[in-house]
């Protein structure tokens, strides 16, 4: 198969794919022949290891080196993959979909076109493995999918517009898997998906379109770390007594905020021990964390007319009984509570570039974007 070229399916036919998510620290990678798992693996980065970086994208060619180095040895013939796919960054926004990896996407993301993050290599790591393999590399659902409809855009300030900024390729993936349990087609359905992380992000999709959501970074429910939407003046005197720097302002937002802002920790299983014990302040905190969960799909609900066949609530903490137990007591009025523990992105991305390599989508190309709204 020649470099960047469509891959097409023949009948029996078995694609080997290699997934790699970069993290801040880590570097997750996994083979798969066609939907069966081959290998899943987290490569661990030192801190000293990273130290000698100056930026993140310097450390394309130590972290491709270490991904091959744990194939090898890990006896995964390279020669034997269809096709790379990598985790997306904080790219332009897009439509939602299967990308190649073109130089454009590259150039975004070594230039961090909405800010800096291990992220941005996803694409440029599989496209310089699929490079010398001559085969393509693609990425799926990045956080810009931009679905939003022209209502979701306006904030409230002409200069400060809504971002579309989700966990969009956990959301499109467990938004399938719920529609297939519902023994429906994801375009026939209306949907509220909760991505409960250390970032929370709550959609209203309309036919599987992402038309709304929070930007878990800058509003919505407070996380475990993240201070979500705040009093506008209150935060406003917050930066100018404190004498904060831009980048000061942000760590205390993102980091800094939630749960590690009241309680001092961003462990929501900590935090759960500490109520188990009768600390109340760490109930409070807990539960009101819930019930702005539950006000941000309580509103989603209204973005869909209140048609909703399914609320969804899927990542890490929707493992907990204790906080889906107070979201769903506020919102099951409004449709069956589904709820999908964790979130599997390296499958997502596979079943991303499946669909591609087996005919049923066509590759998109990047930036395949939506008309802004002019005002």
């Amino acid at each position: 198969m020649k470099r960047g070229s469509k891959a097409t399916s023949r009948k029996g036919e078995t694609f080997r794919i290699l997934a790699i998510n970069p993290g801040s620290t880590s570097t997750k990678i996994a083979v798969y022949d066609d939907e069966r798992p081959v290998l899943e693996e987290v490569i661990h980065h030192s801190e000293l290891d990273l130290s000698e970086f100056e930026k993140i994208w310097d450390q394309y060619e130590f972290r491709k080196r270490t991904i091959l180095e744990t194939l090898r040895s890990r006896n995964v013939d390279i020669k034997t993959l269809s096709a790379v796919v990598g985790r997306g960054g904080l790219l332009r926004p897009v439509v939602s979909g299967t990308y190649l990896v073109n130089e454009l996407m590259i150039r975004d993301g070594k230039e961090g076109y909405l800010g800096e993050h291990a992220a941005n290599l996803g694409p440029v790591l599989a496209f310089g493995i699929g490079w010398d393999l001559g085969i393509p590399a693609y990425m799926v659902d990045p956080p810009s999918v931009d679905e939003f409809e022209p209502l979701a855009r306006l904030s409230g300030h002409r200069d400060i517009p809504r971002r579309s900024l989700a966990h969009a390729l956990n959301i499109k993936a467990t938004a399938r898997l719920a529609a297939s349990d519902l023994g429906k087609r994801l375009e026939d359905i209306n949907l509220i998906v909760a991505h409960l992380g250390g970032g929370i992000s709550v959609c209203p999709l309309r036919n599987g379109r992402i038309i709304d959501a929070n930007d878990a970074n800058s509003g919505g429910p407070f996380s475990p770390e993240r201070a979500g939407t705040l009093p506008t003046m209150g935060l406003i005197d917050y930066i100018f007594d404190h004498g904060l720097t831009r980048e000061e302002a942000k760590r205390a937002l993102v980091g800094k905020g939630g749960l590690v802002s009241y309680l001092g920790t961003n462990s929501a299983k900590e935090v759960e021990e500490r109520v188990m014990k009768g600390d109340d302040r760490a109930r409070l905190v807990y539960e009101t964390m819930a019930y702005q969960i539950a006000k941000e799909i309580g509103a989603m609900a209204t973005v869909l007319l209140g048609k909703v066949d399914a609320i969804v609530l899927t990542g890490g903490l929707a493992a907990s009984e204790m906080l889906t137990g107070w979201i769903t007591e506020r919102v099951e009025f409004i449709a069956p509570v589904k709820r999908y523990p964790g979130q599997d992105e390296m499958k997502a991305l596979v079943l991303g570039c499946l669909r591609v390599l087996r005919g049923q989508e066509e590759a998109k190309t990047y930036p395949q974007t939506v008309e802004p709204v002019k005002l």
